[in-house]
């Protein structure tokens, strides 16, 4: 298979091949997508005989993609990221705030912080829909995977929009229980006969905190994640002391806060969105509700 066909694929074989990738099967790419396997196989079969490749195999226990396939992948990421977008803008024309907005944000910020404010800015536009992705990889905005993205670093691509919001502290922290049954440290040498909750692999935000706790690894770790979210959880559940963002502990009584004058990071906040949806009112509006929303969870 290797003569391409004089015609352009449809950009669903595109959305069904990444399905397949994903999932490994035909049939389960189906359940995920609606669609009968039947037709995920004809996708994959039009697809292959347009492009002219062979991109995936039988085996034993699904379907293996070819290097084609492999390569393929960023590329038809990206159609079916400008397709999504694509349909977002259609579905919002018009000088009213209706259609679908995307959002993409940390796992905290997205549980923990936006629920109310978009909760709010809904209430404000009955017409508007809300896609939120947890999510802190730097690319989204420029690859159309989202419109709109809060993000603990300055955007640097020169194609979109950002607003510094301030920055927000992060210390340590640990529930009433644990201090009870096992003591509050009183250095941070101390804490090394604590139960920690930290990373699982390391990020550039975990190399930032590991600059502040030179003595901090993974080996040290009596609970390790790479869910921010998870971390949260079992700060709260008791299971020992690890780090939160201290407007967030600060809304439970339960959780104290250890060593703050030994060790407190800052966090810069920023919402940024891409120069193209300036003149959309429903990123306008909801850009403005973030600004608003994250600017007063920041100040309290």
């Amino acid at each position: 298979m290797n003569t391409m066909a004089d015609i352009e694929p449809n950009w669903e074989w595109y959305r069904t091949f990444l399905k397949v990738l994903e999932t490994g099967s035909l049939s389960a790419a189906g359940r995920e997508m609606g669609l009968t396997q039947p037709t995920v196989g004809r996708h994959i079969d039009q697809l292959e005989s347009t492009l002219g490749l062979k991109l995936f195999v039988r085996s034993f226990d699904g379907f293996s993609p070819t290097g084609a396939a492999l390569e393929l992948k960023p590329y038809a990421a990206g159609i079916a990221a400008t397709s999504a977008a694509l349909r977002r803008v259609a579905s919002s024309q018009g000088k009213e705030v209706r259609g679908t907005v995307r959002l993409t944000a940390s796992e905290v910020i997205s549980v923990e912080v936006l629920p109310p404010i978009l909760t709010e800015l809904r209430r404000q536009h009955p017409e508007l829909r809300v896609e939120l992705v947890m999510s802190n990889k730097p690319d989204d905005l420029l690859n159309r995977e989202a419109d709109i993205a809060v993000r603990m670093f300055k955007p640097s691509q020169d194609a979109l929009i950002a607003r510094r919001l301030g920055s927000i502290e992060v210390g340590l922290h640990a529930h009433q229980r644990y201090l009870a049954a096992h003591g509050t440290p009183r250095s941070l040498d101390a804490l090394a006969e604590h139960a920690l909750i930290g990373f699982d692999q390391e990020s550039a935000y975990v190399r930032k905190v590991l600059k502040e706790l030179p003595w901090l690894s993974r080996a040290i770790l009596a609970f390790r994640t790479d869910s921010d979210l998870a971390q949260l959880a079992a700060i709260r559940a008791g299971f020992g002391i690890g780090i939160c963002q201290v407007a967030l502990a600060a809304r439970d009584d339960a959780l104290v806060r250890l060593l703050p004058r030994q060790f407190s990071l800052k966090m810069e906040t920023w919402v940024a969105m891409h120069e193209d949806l300036r003149a959309s009112p429903r990123c306008a509006v909801t850009f403005a509700a973030l600004v608003k929303g994250l600017g007063a969870y920041i100040r309290n």
